[in-house]
């Protein structure tokens, strides 16, 4: 097997799939301090800036001060914190949904859901882009599962039409977080009424950033429904770790009682969500952070103007450029690394072949200078680099 694998990675290599990790010597920030170089960086998903902010840091500190390190138990234990509890209550009344439920990351919360809801009579309908936790999770709940073009809802009510599946439940990215194109959840939602189904939005790319105060996806379309179970990430705009669901009462019970990710894991450490209420705090009075980030993708998209490359259509956090080759966008990546300016490259199997990109992400602690010299260089770099 050893050999194999060997001959796996130098495929890999061969082709310039393979992955490499930097190592941070500073805190995540967009300026930062990466293989020992001091970068501008535009690669972290810490969309508010809020993963080195003092009021956050204090908050961890009380925290462990009056919780301890971790949390030595399951939640159905001895596990749950007097924090877990209020970081919950705080969530959901943050996305204005009738309770939530604490997991230890994204990825184990659409499992935990998908898996816990449905079984082998049940039918899941998934966009084709989709994250690959939504994926994972579909295979292992033995579901029916279809899959449909993505944003295509007329080959989604097809296939809908024709289930006649016990349970059926659409999952869908809320952002598309290669793409940054937004899901059309009106539309969704509309479908899942129409034909009995529940609609599970993974907001992770979404909460913090679209909305009433970053809200989310919900507050973004002014949307509310018992048939929505709703995923966010909280490693991303809230600056700490780990994610929740919300949504009805009874299905959040029943998570509660169900979920394997959430009921065989030791719960996320107790000052983690200390630090999640001072994030809460932040994103509903900092109002002038969720506005500066709003300006900077606006400041972006129209003072960006590539002949070759293309910028597609983005109003989030998330700006891709598509490049084409993986040997091409790898040295687009690299020539901004010798400008001390970090974007990553973003290959298959993350993309379709031929697809390869950069994968900008602005943050709300970017300045406008910081902006225009992405910009500047993106421009030099095209003439340099693109005939």
């Amino acid at each position: 097997m050893i050999e194999q694998l060997k001959a796996e990675l130098a495929e890999r290599a061969q082709a310039r799939l393979k992955r490499t990790r930097r190592v941070l010597q500073s805190p995540q920030a967009v300026h930062l301090v990466s293989d020992g170089q001091r970068l501008l960086s535009f690669s972290s998903n810490d969309y508010l800036g809020l993963s080195n902010h003092t009021d956050l840091i204090s908050a961890l500190q009380h925290g462990v001060t009056e919780s301890g390190v971790g949390a030595g138990a399951s939640h159905l234990i001895t596990g749950h914190h007097q924090f877990h509890h209020d970081a919950e209550q705080a969530l959901a009344g943050f996305v204005d949904l009738p309770a939530s439920l604490l997991f230890s990351s994204g990825y184990m919360a659409n499992i935990g859901v998908v898996t816990a809801l449905l079984g082998r009579n049940d039918a899941i309908f998934a966009d084709k882009l989709n994250h690959a936790s939504l994926n994972d999770a579909a295979v292992l709940a033995r579901a029916k599962l279809n899959r449909y073009a993505h944003q295509n809802l007329a080959q989604l009510e097809k296939m809908l039409l024709v289930s006649t599946a016990s349970r059926k439940l659409v999952i869908v990215d809320a952002v598309f977080s290669m793409d940054g194109d937004i899901a059309p959840v009106p539309e969704l939602l509309a479908l899942c009424e129409k034909y009995d189904a529940y609609l599970l939005l993974d907001d992770a790319h979404g909460f913090g950033v679209l909305g009433h105060q970053g809200r989310g996806i919900l507050s973004h379309f002014n949307l509310s429904s018992p048939r929505i179970i709703y995923m966010a990430t909280l490693g991303k705009s809230a600056g700490v770790a780990g994610a929740f669901v919300a949504g009805d009462k009874t299905i959040i019970e029943y998570l509660t009682q169900s979920a394997k990710t959430y009921i065989y894991t030791t719960a996320s450490p107790p000052a983690l969500s200390a630090a999640l209420l001072a994030a809460v705090d932040l994103m509903k009075n900092d109002k002038a952070r969720h506005a500066h980030l709003q300006n900077l993708i606006k400041y972006f998209k129209h003072h960006l103007n590539l002949k070759k490359w293309q910028l597609m259509c983005s109003d989030t956090a998330i700006q891709p450029i598509i490049v084409g080759t993986n040997e091409e966008v790898l040295r687009l990546s690299e020539y901004l690394i010798s400008r001390a300016i970090l974007v990553p490259a973003i290959r298959p199997p993350t993309v379709p072949k031929n697809t390869a990109r950069l994968r900008i992400s602005l943050s709300a602690t970017h300045s406008f200078d910081d902006v225009l010299m992405l910009i500047q260089q993106l421009h030099e770099a095209e003439q340099v680099l693109g005939g």
